[in-house]
């Protein structure tokens, strides 16, 4: 088996749910919802209602829904105007400037020898996603989509991201396969991957979060679940997982610098980058020795 020639193994991989975790709301309660004229609780209730009755997935439900009404209404809704509606999403405090902060951080504490990339790997929709504001500081969305027909009009899923699925996609960010037309079914040896799982940090806010945050723990990963402001049954749940050992640490929401979320997210590529640090001295150490 080839050895590689340099320590390469350098990539952190910071890897968000939207919906909760970033902005406070489901995305369609800012977009699509509204422009329908429907009251997300109605529509929640209605989705639920159907998933149970039916035994049927409730993100298809949700999806379905959403283009039966538009038709309904008569509302022909592009790709283009999902993504326009993204300009109502709202955030956590201190987002916007979250990514440019944690990647100076990491280039300074780094001595620049450790990229950070971000990622979101959301059950929403990736047509609203593409319109996000802070959406050019992610390497990757991952999200479901719908088929556009010829006439540019939403007419059925074409991917279905659920709690498990999700986990797919931390995979292909491991293995560097990251196109969904990628198969990541080959072994891979830990040593080929380029961001292996201890160079990755989950951040979720609650349950459809356990399969990813369980994945990446079990591999050496960290997590953290964040929740709402004085928001007491959100910080119920991010207990639960702390007490489960789902995550490393729980915090408020706010991605303000000095914010409890900010210093643990730091505590956490503090390690991150000590861990590359000595993996590459190791790497370099061995090589070094292999030369003579």
């Amino acid at each position: 088996m080839p050895v590689a020639k340099s320590f390469f193994q350098n990539t952190i991989a910071l890897v968000y749910d939207f919906d909760g975790t970033l902005s406070p709301q489901p995305m369609q309660e800012y977009t699509v919802l509204p422009k329908m004229g429907i009251a997300p609780r109605e529509f929640w209730k209605r989705v639920n209602e159907e998933a149970l009755a039916t035994q049927s997935d409730m993100m298809l439900v949700y999806m379905r829904h959403i283009l039966e009404s538009l038709e309904h209404q008569k509302i022909a809704v592009k790709r283009e105007d999902f993504a326009k509606m993204a300009s109502a999403i709202q955030y956590f405090p201190g987002v916007t400037g979250w990514f440019a902060r944690v990647n100076a951080y990491v280039k300074r504490e780094s001595g620049g020898k450790v990229r950070l990339h971000h990622y979101v790997i959301s059950a929403g929709q990736k047509e609203i996603l593409d319109g996000v504001s802070i959406g050019r500081h992610f390497k990757r969305i991952y999200a479901s989509e719908y088929h556009f027909n010829h006439h540019g009009v939403a007419t059925f899923p074409k991917l279905l991201v659920t709690d498990t699925v999700k986990t797919q996609f931390l995979f292909r960010i491991n293995k560097g396969k990251e196109s969904v037309t990628e198969s990541i079914n080959e072994h891979m040896p830990e040593a080929d991957r380029p961001i292996p799982f201890q160079n990755m940090i989950y951040v979720g806010d609650g349950m459809t979060d356990v399969p990813s945050m369980a994945l990446t723990k079990k591999n050496g990963g960290h997590t953290l679940a964040v929740y709402p402001e004085k928001e007491e049954r959100g910080m119920a749940t991010c207990v639960k997982l702390l007490e489960a050992g789902r995550v490393d640490f729980i915090a408020e929401a706010d991605y303000r610098k000095g914010s409890k979320l900010s210093r643990r997210v730091e505590l956490l590529l503090d390690a991150i980058i000590a861990d590359i640090a000595y993996r590459r001295e190791a790497f370099d150490c061995r090589a070094e020795h292999r030369a003579r």
